[in-house]
């Protein structure tokens, strides 16, 4: 595989950032998870680390070099991590259990699938367009769906963050699937956070993408303009951003190539709490304290153990 990747999460005008954001490859398979968590004082980046941890970590031990059935995979790792956030909800007798949206895409063979709950996209660009789009779960979708109104008004909806759909929470998640799409040299999968395609909208993501010659420097200036769209009321925002290219062509700059990996080995790049923080990248007061994360650490693990099996990841992991 070759490919340049870029991923990138801020945490807006917020007091803590609830999403989650992990890419990790092997020689043979390439895996991105974003997540944006939902929930009350330090809940919602929970139920966010679950989701992408657990994801991640169970593509690092089946990869082996690639895994067996890619929808079965999304769907079993998917509906797990559900469950995992309910257990953690269960055992820290919670009144509801925090929720985060996910988006989860699995390459290898040429061919990508994803997998959605909620309202964090995934985009396929090629040649300009947009070739492919997740239908995002939330009652704003469903009235546009149902021609009540239309993608104007469902921008600045009142209800457009109310979605149906989840990791965590009282109602079993309506997990999407995509189909097997083959990728071609220069498409673009962009996975990110409402708090990312919100502010900018699809048209304008899309543009800025296209017209990319380097995503290493233009992602952080898309999401400053979202930021700054945004205004004062900032959501974290979130994006990885992948550029696909042939396997054939010559290396440029910040090119990724798999080819001389082992394959037992992989690389994962994951972002997760942040600890000695005290206050915000915004100026703003953390609401979570060194000794909170690290309880939170530890109870992640546990949950997440509960639906792994025995076989340790691989010690590859760079």
């Amino acid at each position: 595989m070759k490919f340049t990747i870029y991923q990138e999460s801020r945490i807006g005008k917020r007091a803590s950032n609830q999403d989650r954001i992990s890419y990790c490859y092997s020689r043979d398979a390439l895996l991105m998870v974003i997540a944006d968590g939902m929930g009350g004082h330090l809940h919602g980046e929970v139920a966010a680390q679950i989701a992408v941890q657990y994801i991640t970590q169970t593509f690092q031990r089946e990869a082996d070099p690639t895994v067996a059935d890619p929808v079965l995979f999304l769907s079993r790792v998917m509906t797990n991590a559900h469950h995992a956030i309910l257990d953690y909800a269960f055992d820290k007798h919670l009144p509801e259990a925090p929720r985060t949206t996910t988006v989860a895409c699995l390459i290898q063979n040429g061919l990508a699938h994803w997998a959605h709950a909620g309202d964090s996209r995934l985009y396929l660009f090629r040649n300009g367009a947009v070739e492919a789009q997740t239908r995002d779960h939330s009652r704003v979708q469903l009235m546009l769906d149902q021609g009540l109104i239309d993608a104007e008004a469902a921008a600045t909806h009142p209800g457009r963050n109310r979605i149906y759909s989840c990791l965590g929470g009282n109602h079993s998640p309506q997990i999407e699937f995509s189909r097997p799409t083959p990728l071609y040299a220069g498409d673009q999968l962009a996975l990110c956070t409402d708090g990312a395609w919100g502010p900018l909208g699809t048209e304008a993501l899309r543009d800025r993408l296209c017209a990319s010659k380097n995503i290493i420097k233009d992602v952080p200036k898309i999401l400053d303009a979202a930021e700054a769209a945004a205004g004062p009321h900032a959501d974290n925002l979130s994006m990885i951003n992948l550029v696909w290219h042939d396997d054939f062509a010559d290396e440029l700059p910040d090119t990724i190539s798999t080819k001389t990996m082992a394959v037992s080995r992989f690389t994962t790049q994951m972002e997760g709490f942040e600890r000695g923080a005290g206050t915000a990248g915004n100026g703003a007061q953390q609401d979570l304290s060194d000794e909170e994360i690290e309880q939170a650490i530890a109870e992640i693990k546990v949950a997440i153990k509960k639906f792994t099996n025995d076989t340790p990841p691989s010690d590859g992991n760079a």
